[in-house]
């Protein structure tokens, strides 16, 4: 077989077949491979008139058809079925051949398996991808990780099937081995995060507002013309604004208030953990959706108290709105600087040199976190590339101090009428956490020094001290050694 393709994609299922099918609009030839060749023979006849195709029956006949450097991409299920892939192919390749992973790979796999291909003279390029099936065909928002040797051949190819804002392509290159796959699962955690605050807004505007799911989706329609303006908001104005049509009823009443979730959360969460960085609101939407699935839990608990459910007058129903819009922002600005935040602690952590500002022109396209003030988040990085916070960016600081009254209304009346807002109130902790002057973990330390002899640092001298608890006097002695 003439190697005649510029890329080839193992792996047809649908975002695979899309992605595939976006190459090749994109004027690239395209090899197509699966392990059940009746999905080859499928896109061939269906969309075999998009572009120039080379189908292949054998992983053999695959890279044959590859121009060199072979430019490989898998999309297939995430964990043993991508190591699979991965050792049927790289001993048909050469080296300063590629093989792409595009699927939602843990960070940690493609940092083992990077390592291992580069032993072999191969690059790895763990890719993450956003924006589902309608990205993939469209344009995504594209976050390839890997070495600057492969970007240098891939990234041109990548950018110009992405999605692009203001003639800017929505991909550039992450930072060496698992840092693309790591930006994505962060986008995810973001993601649910970002969900979560949606879904609260909106059962407050309809348990304590009052309001019917068609109004809502109006008060989401307006948001998204404003400052909250983005594809999830865009999104909930529809699926609100939904009638069931066998039932005449509206949507989200016919549905069953169970979320589900791929994972990605949850790694985002459990890394989290590991790197020390508090992302709490993220954590709190991500136990949201456990929580709505445990029912015999939830059974046992719903006979119990709660408070007070009435709704309120419409006049002030109106006002509580604009509460909740303020509410709503407020929150956003800080699941997102969270994200951010993780990004910053885990580039630190694997000595990854991650463009923040570029992440965020990334993701105002093709993504589903893809929001207006992400242009925002991009400049406030651009202006300042150590900002630590976006808080500390001046406008942004500003929206939060406008917003504090109505903010922290928002969740003691959803408090006083148990009405759960996790994300919200956890957004809400944590910005009165870091802006505290004085924080009790003084307290916590006492503790884990008279039960563990953990020791303690003080505020009027230099030095590490643990206190003799069980002594007359409670003697304080130094335990590091200094003067």
């Amino acid at each position: 077989m003439e190697a005649s393709a510029q890329i080839g994609v193992t792996g047809l299922a649908v975002m695979g077949r899309n992605l595939a099918r976006n190459f090749a609009r994109n004027g690239f030839t395209v090899a197509v491979h699966n392990r059940t060749p009746g999905r080859t023979k499928t896109l061939i006849e269906e969309f075999g008139h998009e572009g120039t195709f080379v189908p292949a029956r054998s992983p053999q006949e695959f890279v044959a058809a590859l121009e060199r450097p072979r430019r490989l991409l898998i999309m297939v299920k995430a964990g043993e079925a991508t190591d699979e892939v991965i050792e049927e192919f790289a001993p048909l390749l050469e080296a300063g051949d590629m093989i792409i992973d595009g699927g939602n790979a843990h960070f940690a796999d493609t940092r083992r398996r990077e390592r291992a291909l580069r032993e072999r003279g191969l690059h790895f390029v763990g890719s993450g991808v956003s924006g589902g099936e309608e990205g993939a065909l469209h344009g995504p928002s594209i976050m390839p990780g890997g070495s600057a040797e492969s970007y240098a051949v891939l990234g041109p190819m990548l950018e110009r099937i992405s999605a692009h804002v203001d003639g800017e392509p929505c991909c550039t290159h992450i930072g060496t081995d698992g840092s693309g796959h790591f930006v994505k699962m962060v986008h995810n955690g973001i993601e649910y995060a970002d969900m979560q605050l949606i879904a609260e807004a909106y059962h407050l505007l309809r348990d304590v507002g009052g309001h019917t799911p068609a109004e809502i989706a109006e008060t989401f329609r307006e948001w998204n013309r404003g400052r909250l303006d983005s594809y999830l908001v865009g999104i909930t104005a529809e699926v609100l604004a939904h009638t069931d049509a066998g039932t005449g009823r509206p949507f989200v009443d016919i549905v069953r208030d169970a979320a589900e979730q791929k994972g990605t959360g949850r790694w985002t969460v459990q890394t989290a953990l590991d790197l020390g960085s508090p992302v709490t609101a993220i954590a709190e939407a991500t136990f949201a959706r456990v929580a709505s699935s445990r029912t015999g839990l939830r059974a046992a608990y719903r006979p119990l108290p709660g408070g007070r459910r009435q709704r309120l007058d419409p006049d002030v129903a109106g006002r509580f709105t604009r509460d909740v819009e303020q509410a709503l922002y407020a929150s956003k600005v800080i699941a997102y600087d969270q994200g951010w935040t993780m990004i910053r602690d885990a580039a630190a952590e694997y000595g990854w040199d991650i463009d923040l500002g570029a992440v965020a022109k990334i993701w105002r396209g093709g993504c589903i976190i893809r929001a207006a003030f992400l242009d925002r988040i991009r400049a406030a990085h651009a202006a300042t590339p150590d900002l630590v916070s976006l808080l500390a960016e001046e406008r942004f600081a500003a929206e939060i101090t406008d917003a504090q009254q109505a903010w922290r209304t928002v969740v003691a009346t959803a408090a006083h009428r148990g009405v759960p807002v996790p994300a919200f109130s956890a957004a809400l902790s944590s910005y009165d956490t870091l802006r505290g002057e004085h924080l009790p973990a003084a307290l916590i330390q006492g503790q884990r020094d008279y039960f563990g002899a953990h020791t303690y640092r003080r505020t009027d001298r230099e030095g590490t001290y643990h206190t003799l608890w069980s002594e007359p006097g409670r003697l304080e002695v130094r335990t590091d050694g200094g003067a």
